[in-house]
């Protein structure tokens, strides 16, 4: 941070989307931009209890539809949200598409997972810590007053979303495997003096 003081006092909630078709079955999803199901967009709608009430300084969402979605219907009426292309989630390459069970079918390999396979065409994992790590630098630019504290709120994707709390951490990109969350589900990154910390994690309903 180039010597600037760190903003103790600052959280940063993370919220994935809601359910897609595939997510629901569980089938590697990039860029391809799917809708929320039915039940993806109640899901979104029951973040909204959990987001009202809070004042945030910034909204930082992914331009793929199902996360657009999933803001509009968890924070009604939010103005003018940042549309960042470094949330987008990864790109799949050849996996685009295809559950993990299929690709061990595929590959013969029975402990294929793409947070460590070579993917013909994907980014690397350690691509997309990098976008995250430019994720971060922006939101630790953000001004925290000294009596209180600051809320950012970022809608992504399930990967993007385990990276960047484990670049938070300061962790490899490759710790997000460890992170498991579910769709529609919140967590909130922050510090410990000036440590930072993972203070929720995989919040649902």
């Amino acid at each position: 941070m180039s010597g600037a003081a760190v903003p103790t006092g600052l959280r940063v909630w993370l919220a994935r989307h809601g359910e897609t078709e595939w997510s629901k079955a569980m089938r590697h999803t990039g860029r391809t931009d799917l809708p929320l199901t039915s039940e993806g967009r109640r899901q979104a709608r029951a973040l909204a209890p959990q987001l009202a009430g809070i004042d945030f300084a910034h909204v930082l969402c992914s331009p793929l539809l199902r996360a657009r979605q999933t803001l509009e219907l968890a924070l009604p009426g939010v103005a003018a949200p940042e549309l960042d292309d470094d949330l987008m989630e990864r790109d799949y390459g050849a996996a685009e598409g295809i559950t993990t069970v299929a690709m061990r079918e595929r590959t013969g390999d029975p402990t294929w997972e793409s947070w460590t396979a070579d993917i013909e065409g994907a980014e690397t994992i350690d691509d997309v810590g990098a976008r995250t790590d430019r994720v971060i630098a922006r939101v630790l630019r953000c001004q925290v007053p000294e009596d209180g504290g600051a809320d950012v709120l970022i809608v992504a994707h399930g990967h993007l979303l385990r990276v960047l709390a484990a670049r938070w951490l300061e962790q490899p990109a490759v710790f997000g495997q460890r992170l498991t969350l579910a769709t529609s589900a919140l967590g909130v990154l922050g510090f410990e003096r000036e440590r930072r910390v993972l203070r929720r994690w995989n919040l649902t309903g």
